[in-house]
């Protein structure tokens, strides 16, 4: 029997999702969710792909070893246990792989070392990422398992865009630069752009727009990222549901200043309190359009400060890549909001750009064009898949 299914966990730090996927014709054979570990209230629910039929658990879970351990007997349930022979490899999402990673890697202890040692620039995902793998690793020590890290595709940035113009050796010291993060979802949506249009990923420029609560943009030329748009953190770039993305640094100074604001607070605020939210208290993109259309002014605004980030990166990647053939929309956003896929391209006709109408209203799960013919540059719509990109970059790493 050949071994072609791999178990994908994504740790986060009081939840994790999990996919098991056969990659001998990239189908799901099951998912689920486990959510609000630690509390009283936790909750999981798991779908066995084929009969359709979820299944809800309610109830304390304590931690991340009770979650997975959960996870394990609903998949055992299916027959799809963690015991499987079939079970090649187990693929983790890792948000932070600095300039250490670039590309999927085999954990060891070296690599769980490296890993811990980036928390101080990934504090609310590493150690959750860390956490699901020992885990995973102590429910089935002999199975390879694969790191896939989210800032593995933006390391082919040359470093006129990586670095941030500070003093050197503070900045190396301290391991300050922009490493991107969104990196499997841009990864593959750039390569499933190349495909709509027919080409090889190595003929293709794209800007890719990972829209969603939080959000991104990247240039990727060739296959390759030459820019993106987070940097150190993933709070610099786009409008985001929380958070606010670029911005003077001097705000940080001022409102510690004059504000009396701890570093703390103003943390929570830049991160929790502002993009969307912070603009008009709502950060669901569908409420945000519904009162636009009941005619509430500070939803509009909100909607026109996001549209104006993305209008500026749409552009500013245009001027670094030279030569654009796909503007490509993906996630919850990106993916369902046609009138921010309209509005983030209106005007930019003189650079080859449009949306036409009829196109861009209709809803589809498959990756699709929403340019009219002629337009010189195609604009997309490719749903995202990170899963099947962690699972891809696993089996292509350990299948064999």
């Amino acid at each position: 029997m050949t071994a072609t299914r791999v178990l994908v966990l994504n740790s986060g730090s009081s939840s994790v999702k999990y996919q098991l996927l056969d990659m001998s014709d990239n189908s799901r054979l099951a998912l689920g969710l486990v959510e609000r570990i630690g509390e009283q209230s936790s909750r999981l629910k798991h779908t066995p792909l084929g009969t359709g039929e979820s299944r809800e658990f309610s109830g304390p879970i304590a931690d991340h070893d009770a979650a997975l351990k959960a996870v394990a007997q609903e998949l055992e349930k299916d027959g799809l246990g963690l015991d499987s022979p079939e079970l090649v490899a187990i693929g983790h999402r890792v948000v932070h792989g600095g300039q250490s990673f670039t590309e999927p890697t085999v954990i060891d202890e070296a690599v769980l070392a490296e890993i811990e040692r980036l928390i101080p620039v990934a504090p609310l995902h590493n150690p959750a990422n860390l956490t699901g793998i020992r885990t995973a690793r102590a429910l089935r020590p002999d199975l390879p398992q694969v790191a896939v890290f989210d800032t593995a595709f933006h390391t082919t940035m040359p470093e006129s865009a990586a670095r941030y113009a500070i003093d050197v050796k503070t900045a190396d010291e301290h391991r300050v630069r922009r490493y991107g993060f969104h990196g499997t979802s841009h990864a593959y949506v750039s390569r499933a752009t190349a495909k709509l249009l027919g080409k090889a990923p190595e003929d293709v420029n794209v800007i890719v727009l990972h829209l969603g609560n939080g959000a991104s943009a990247s240039a990727v030329r060739g296959g390759k990222c030459v820019d993106t748009s987070m940097g150190l953190t993933p709070l610099e770039g786009l409008v985001m549901g929380t958070r606010s993305g670029d911005m003077d640094p001097a705000v940080i100074f001022h409102l510690a200043r004059v504000g009396g604001m701890s570093i703390d607070e103003i943390d929570t605020l830049l991160n929790k309190r502002s993009g969307l939210i912070g603009l008009c208290g709502d950060n669901d993109m569908r409420e945000i359009r519904r009162r636009i259309d009941e005619g509430d002014e500070q939803a509009q605004l909100a909607f026109d400060i996001y549209i104006h980030r993305l209008k500026k990166y749409i552009g500013a990647y245009y001027a670094v890549l030279g030569r654009v053939d796909a503007v490509a929309f993906t996630a919850g956003v990106g993916e369902n909001a046609a009138p921010v896929r309209e509005a983030a391209v209106a005007g930019l006709e003189e650079l080859g750009l449009a949306v036409d109408g009829e196109l861009n209203a209709v809803r589809a799960d498959e990756p699709r064009l929403v340019s009219p013919a002629h337009a010189r540059v195609a604009v997309a719509v490719v749903p995202t898949d990170e899963e099947l990109e962690i699972a891809t970059q696993t089996y292509a790493l350990v299948g064999q």
